[in-house]
């Protein structure tokens, strides 16, 4: 049984925190952009355009076009729907929600990848971690209030819908990373998505001030960048490793949104949301027991 080295993993965690930062960072741009007037599918657009642009540029200046071909185009268009539908849902979320709170649904995530993997990929999951996937609902039923006034339900439903797409992500990324690169799964998942989300734009663009048009185009920037760097984390570190780094988000958001839009968490919030980790990590611990066990037993 071999493990990662040291620096490789050193470098995965680096990678996954700078995309972190550049996530939260993006979820602000995406918030004001709306506040100042752009409609959803125009933000979803230059999301994407922007990638599209960012990645190519590297692909010229580098490796070349020849490094991005791919014999799995049917399994990338699949990649390019079920992320484009979350993505949707989730930035329907940040406009909807204050940041803390549509991040924390966020963290639900591998709790909806335990369910897909055990119905989809049939993958053996014990009573530890179904107890963990309830215990994480609990938890955001204690953040979302069902009933009182809290916030927007509506808000919630997306929320809970963009992590549902996240986790069909994240299955499907574990086939199609055996073979492809962060930068060719980057690539074939931003071009892809202009086809739909041009037509999207052509019907809901408008006129905008130049301040606007600079927020979009940054949203575009940073969210490849971010999209980047959580993809070439995965190739340097373990799921196990990496992925716990993501829930350093919620101090992101809290930060941001105190400063720049001056809300802070509920008392809600700050209950559930540690019930919505807990459960999170300990699904990612179970996960790595269960692959070590795998690894013996292959070696005895």
């Amino acid at each position: 049984m071999t493990t990662a080295a040291p620096d490789r993993i050193l470098a995965a965690i680096g990678l996954r925190l700078l995309s972190v930062v550049l996530f939260a960072m993006m979820n602000v741009v995406i918030k004001l952009s709306e506040q100042h007037g752009a409609a959803l599918g125009e933000i979803l657009f230059f999301r994407q355009l922007g990638a599209s642009v960012l990645i190519s540029s590297i692909i010229l200046s580098g490796p070349g076009w020849r490094s991005v071909g791919t014999k799995k185009i049917g399994t990338h268009i699949s990649r390019a729907i079920l992320g484009l539908t979350a993505m949707a849902f989730t930035f329907t979320t940040i406009v909807t929600l204050p940041l803390a709170e549509a991040t924390t649904l966020g963290f639900t995530v591998p709790i909806f990848a335990t369910i897909l993997g055990s119905v989809i990929l049939r993958e053996p999951t014990g009573w530890h971690r179904w107890g963990a996937v309830i215990a994480g609902f609990a938890g955001v039923l204690i953040v979302a209030q069902p009933g009182g006034e809290h916030f927007p339900l509506w808000g919630a439903a997306t929320g809970l819908l963009g992590a549902f797409g996240t986790a069909s992500v994240t299955i499907l990324l574990r086939q199609i990373t055996r073979t492809e690169s962060a930068l060719t799964t980057v690539f074939w998942f931003s071009t892809l998505s202009l086809l739909p989300l041009g037509v999207v734009y052509a019907v809901v663009a408008r006129s905008h001030p130049l301040e606007v048009w600079v927020l979009l185009a940054v949203v575009g920037l940073i969210g490849g960048l971010a999209q980047l760097a959580m993809t070439g984390a995965l190739g340097l570190g373990p799921v196990s490793v990496v992925v716990p780094m993501d829930y350093s988000s919620l101090l992101w958001a809290t930060l941001f949104g105190w400063l720049i839009f001056g809300t802070l968490p509920s008392a809600a919030l700050w209950v559930g949301a540690p019930v919505i980790v807990a459960s999170g990590l300990y699904i990612l611990w179970r996960e790595r027991v269960r692959h070590i066990n795998r690894a013996l037993e292959e070696v005895q």
